[in-house]
């Protein structure tokens, strides 16, 4: 009976083991997971301002476009 018990409690102490290193690769995976969606949020962050200032950039361009069709058109010789 003693080696009966002896036995389980080394079996339950290498069941304990291994799910520590599970629990173990779990947060290592959370917290990868947490990095990688900082990441992604600060890439989104910067994709939307280089948007708004691509399209500010068009328009500048737009409006110095009708500026210099204005003035060739006007232009005198």
């Amino acid at each position: 009976m003693t080696e009966d018990l002896i036995h389980l409690i080394e079996q339950y102490k290498k069941e304990i083991w291994e799910w520590k290193q599970k629990e173990s690769e779990w947060i290592r995976d959370k917290n990868q997971l947490e990095g990688h969606k900082h990441i992604v949020e600060e890439l989104s962050t910067k994709i939307i301002e280089l948007r708004k200032n691509l399209t500010e950039v068009e328009d500048d361009n737009k409006k110095l476009a009708k500026q210099i069709e204005h003035l060739t058109n006007h232009r005198k010789f």
